[in-house]
């Protein structure tokens, strides 16, 4: 079907052409009144294009085709971690004793979901270097709230109410402050220093005995391992806060080293950027928090425990501090099933390899583009990067515009202008599941697109082109959407 066709697929209707097949009427007509309200039976037939179901299924699968995802091509989205999700975790996720299950059945015709569970707790905690995990939290935004909710609850318990301040640094992902403040806290910046990590002495002047926590991820929104942290968190503990860790970038530092031996007594993992679940569309995600043990009675109930080989959720009696439930039922069941396939897939081995070829794959794509764009940050990255586009803003060219012709080469654009703290930024992760000639086809085009900035401006200004709709007004398309087909 032709652009044309595509586009105006209303004008293809022809009367008479039927795309479905209903069943003969089987109510009275005279009854439909009573079945429904008067004023919502039609008068006449809703205007929809009448064509043939070849027409239709085209139409859909013309649409379909021109989704981006991680299965039809490359998505360096920076911070996001859009890597390949195996699909054996489909068919584990299938199996009727999994997919087949109620939250309310008897635990005991449940044992072998329970006991999913009981490992996965045990085995993030165990990868984080935490005490104990709650499965709950539906993503990592709900993660980082229940997080706080909990150092907030420890330090109520304690009698230090006067601690309202959760300190976060310039360069973080822009859920932290906001989930500080829904927890009732307020946010104090930390800045950062020329190397892009956290100013340690600037640390030491915002922390004070306000201090409930220091909230970051490590290594950084930049891509940096925070070098300072075993000082960092002995300036907050000092001080009476605690250490929150942001598990985005986990994906840097698996079987390398654990936020609880870098000194952090909370975390949360977002298991589906780390842990290969599905990303994007809105859902359904999971945000499983871990915790140290002074903070274990606080965890939201229930949790999955087990006795003499039986297993059950915990009572609310068996924990009466717990700051209550934050999500119907226990967490995103499915979501859970294919992580803990992961993890049993990769082993301990496999967990660190990940990890490792996370980071040489963005070493690798950093230093070859750092001739052609400009890299604030000299020492090695982990598992992202960030790029400046200031030396193409010169020339006419904003990372906007990069972005946007990066589209007439098949790839999603990485991340633009985050961190805030970069001018002109492209934050790019390549994960470790993309083969180096996609690595090397990726950075050809970017430095295709360098050049062009350089000897034809335009091409990169006027981008994209080869795409069904070129460059958009994106102000009025979100002030202004057209949300339905309108006839010219």
């Amino acid at each position: 079907m032709s652009e044309k066709q595509h586009a105006l697929i209303f004008e293809l209707s022809e009367p008479g052409r039927v795309s479905y097949s209903l069943p003969d009427l089987d109510v009275p007509e005279q009854s439909i009144g009573e079945l429904v309200p008067t004023n919502y039976v039609r008068e006449e037939p809703p205007d929809l294009p009448e064509v043939s179901e070849l027409q239709l299924m085209r139409h859909y699968t013309s649409l379909s085709n021109r989704n981006h995802g991680v299965d039809s091509g490359f998505y360096p989205l920076g911070s996001c971690t859009m890597k390949y999700n195996p699909k054996v975790h489909e068919d584990v996720a299938r199996l009727p004793g999994f997919a087949h299950i109620h939250p309310y059945q008897p635990v005991s015709t449940v044992q072998g979901a329970l006991e999913l569970m009981y490992e996965l707790q045990n085995s993030l905690a165990e990868i984080t270097g935490m005490d104990e995990v709650t499965l709950q939290s539906a993503a990592g935004a709900q993660g980082e709230w229940t997080g706080l909710m909990l150092i907030r609850a420890f330090h109520e318990a304690n009698g230090d109410f006067q601690r309202t301040k959760v300190i976060v640094p310039d360069s973080a992902h822009g859920t932290n402050p906001a989930s500080a403040t829904v927890a009732g806290f307020d946010a104090v910046t930390v800045k950062s220093n020329d190397r892009g990590l956290v100013d340690l002495d600037h640390l030491k002047e915002v922390v004070g005995n306000d201090t409930a926590a220091l909230m970051l991820t490590n290594p950084n929104t930049l891509g940096l391992f925070e070098e300072e942290i075993v000082e960092m968190a002995k300036v907050v503990h000092e001080a009476g806060g605690k250490l929150y860790y942001d598990g985005a970038n986990s994906n840097a530092i698996l079987g390398i080293t654990r936020p609880g031996d870098m000194g952090f007594d909370v975390v949360h993992l977002n298991l589906h950027k780390t842990f290969t679940t599905p990303h994007g569309g809105g859902g359904p995600g999971s945000g499983p928090v871990g915790v140290k043990e002074e903070l274990a009675r606080f965890l939201p109930v229930p949790t999955v425990v087990k006795e003499e080989g039986y297993y059950r959720f915990n009572r609310e009696s068996e924990r009466p501090d717990s700051i209550g439930r934050i999500k119907p039922y226990y967490g995103n069941f499915g979501i859970n099933v294919r992580a803990y396939t992961y993890i049993r897939t990769m082993g301990a081995e496999g967990l660190r390899k990940v990890s490792e070829n996370a980071v040489l794959n963005a070493n690798y794509m950093m230093r070859r583009l750092a001739p052609y764009f400009d890299a604030p940050y000299e020492q090695h990255c982990k598992h992202e990067f960030v790029l400046s586009g200031r030396k193409q803003k010169k020339l006419g060219v904003r990372t906007l515009d990069i972005a946007k012709r990066l589209l007439d080469f098949g790839y999603h654009p990485p991340t633009i202008y985050f961190p805030l703290n970069v001018d002109e930024c492209m934050m790019v992760e390549p994960t470790e599941t993309e083969t180096k000639e996609t690595l090397d086809a990726f950075i050809d085009a970017m430095i295709q697109i360098a050049k062009e900035a350089e000897e034809e401006p335009e091409t990169v200004q006027e981008a994209p082109h080869e795409t069904v709709l070129g460059r958009l007004d994106e102000t009025t398309a979100a002030r202004k959407p057209v949300l339905r087909y309108q006839k010219s």
